[in-house]
């Protein structure tokens, strides 16, 4: 399922717990998850609705104004199938980003991100450019990825499967638009800096 940011930030604030969408058959099941930048989701219930069935606090839980907001934006659905309540909450951050907040790294974590850095350039087929993209990243946060991946005359595509694998390293972090570097990342960013004057 995708998720606006708006909502993602209310599932992690508390304030939304349900969602509604138009499926003509559930795209999830309770019991299965899904990683978001937000955190991972988890999928609590899914229930088939008559707008009828639909309540107040439905759409006060699920972020819209109240119901006839919520039906309205249901209506406008351009999908085949019935309404469905997807009853979620927040089951806790993501590997990568209990990885990505932890900047308190010694020494021999440090050198050894920097050794993760360098066996993924000398596996590479082309330059070595993890360091060219951490520092791309960290001196245009929130640029688009096309925009960054045009930066080093690349297509945008294996750009971010690129920024992926630093991001399973925790080492930037996704926004609405384009990325940054982790607390993580500055630390490490910091280090390379310092180890090679």
């Amino acid at each position: 399922m995708l998720f606006r940011r708006e909502v993602l930030e209310g599932i992690a604030g508390g304030r939304i717990d349900r969602v509604f969408r138009v499926w003509a058959e559930p795209r999830v099941r309770a019991g299965s998850t899904q990683r978001t930048w937000a955190g991972i989701i988890v999928i609590d219930s899914v229930t088939a609705v008559t707008p009828e069935e639909i309540t107040e606090e439905d759409a006060r839980r699920s972020g819209f104004k109240d119901r006839a907001a919520l039906l309205t934006a249901l209506s406008k659905s351009t999908k085949e199938g019935g309404y469905h309540r997807v009853m979620l909450h927040l089951g806790g951050p993501t590997p990568e980003a209990e990885l990505a907040g932890n900047a308190d790294l010694t020494d021999q974590e440090l050198a050894d991100l920097k050794t993760a850095l360098d066996t993924i350039d000398t596996r590479s087929r082309r330059a070595p450019w993890t360091r060219e993209v951490l520092r791309l990243i960290q001196e245009h946060p929130g640029l688009r990825a096309l925009d960054l991946a045009e930066h080093l005359d690349r297509d945008k595509l294996p750009f971010k499967a690129d920024v992926r694998r630093l991001k399973a390293l925790g080492l930037t972090e996704s926004l609405e638009t384009g990325y940054r570097l982790s607390p993580r990342g500055k630390t490490l960013m910091a280090y390379l800096r310092s180890s090679t004057k």
